[in-house]
Order: C-alpha cells, then sequence, then structure tokens
C-alpha cells in the first residue's frame, strides 16, 4: 500500500525524468525544488537523503513493473504473445518518448557509483524480470511454441541483456526505431508456431 504524500509521489515524479536523463548524479534537489516550487528543506523532510529518494522509486518501479508482468500473466495465455506484448511496451515508451530507458538498467550502468540501499532494489528488479522471462521461455517451450537455444535462465538473461542493450542503441542513434529492428528477430527466431 502507498503510503507517501502528494508531494512526496510530486518529488517522485520529477526525480525519475531526471535520473533518466543524467543518472543518479545528474540531479540535485535544488533541480525538483524548481520544478516541484517547493524548498529543499520540504524536500529533505519527505526524503531524508538522495539515496532515500532514489531508494523509494526505484522500490515503486519495481512494483508497478511487477504488476505489470502479472498483468500479462493474467490477460495473455500465449507465452509468445505475452513475449510480445512485453517487447511492445518498451517499443511504445521508446518511440513516444514518454519512457525512452529503464530507469533500473541506467541505474545498474552506474551501479559502481550508486549507494547499496539503491543497488539493492535494482538487482531486484532485474531478478525478478528474470524469472519472470525465463519462466515465459519455459512455458513456450514446454507448449511448442519455443525453440531455445539453451537452458531457459541462461535464454532469459540473453534476453533481458538484448532488451536493454537495443534500448541504449536506441538512445545511441537517436533512432526509436531501432529498438524493434534489433528485439524483433530475437522474438522471431525464437519462436516456432501459434498465434503473433
Amino acid at each position: 500500500m502507498n503510503t507517501l504524500s502528494n508531494t512526496a509521489q510530486e518529488i517522485l515524479l520529477h526525480a525519475k525524468p531526471l535520473i533518466l536523463a543524467g543518472g543518479y548524479h545528474g540531479f540535485s534537489y535544488a533541480d525538483i525544488s524548481d520544478l516541484v516550487g517547493i524548498r529543499k528543506a520540504s524536500i529533505h523532510h519527505h526524503f531524508p537523503t538522495k539515496a532515500e529518494l532514489v531508494r523509494v522509486l526505484v522500490n515503486q518501479y519495481r512494483q508497478d513493473a511487477a504488476a505489470g508482468l502479472a498483468q500479462l500473466d493474467r490477460t495473455i495465455a500465449d507465452p509468445g504473445a505475452r513475449l510480445r506484448a512485453y517487447v511492445a511496451y518498451w517499443q511504445t515508451c521508446i518511440s513516444s518518448g514518454t519512457e525512452p530507458f529503464c530507469v533500473c538498467a541506467l541505474l545498474a550502468s552506474q551501479m559502481p557509483a550508486i549507494p547499496d540501499i539503491v543497488a539493492i532494489e535494482v538487482r531486484a528488479h532485474f531478478r525478478t524480470l528474470s524469472v519472470w522471462l525465463a519462466t515465459v521461455l519455459a512455458e513456450g517451450e514446454a507448449s511448442g511454441r519455443f525453440r531455445l537455444a539453451g537452458e531457459p535462465k541462461a535464454e532469459a538473461e540473453l534476453f533481458v541483456a538484448t532488451v536493454h542493450g537495443a534500448m541504449m542503441s536506441a538512445r545511441a542513434h537517436a533512432d526509436g526505431d531501432l529498438f524493434e529492428k534489433i528485439i524483433g528477430p530475437l522474438v522471431e527466431r525464437m519462436t516456432l508456431k501459434g498465434p503473433s
């Protein structure tokens, strides 16, 4: 249950794009103060440290992502269609610019320089995502929908790395379509038959 105040939620709302633009060290409480229209001391009241602010933001991000994956499990029976829906979510976010990069992927790239309490949340996100993907891939392989080159767990890690690498390439080249050009063939190569 979310017990954060409206002001705390607004602070997090403004912090997220700042993190996506410049990473953990790319923003300050002064930046948020200007955006939210409150004093820095007020931000410290809600989040005593920057590490705590980012930890809470990543924790919320993890919860939202887990809820989204659970929704895919509930509403899409076919593992191939579920995998495509996951990819389509990111394609839409990248193309529209609403979320051009995964917050946790960006923070993972800065792992040696971020506080431990943030790193723990980032690692937990990747564990959840990898387990979900391994489950989808194993289900697809068992049903004859997927042909995997290795064990589902290893294939899930490959998929995670490819998705986030494709995000990075799309960002580096300022080409939202590049994400689909990289990920689409990966999904198609592992899919054998069934609904798209």
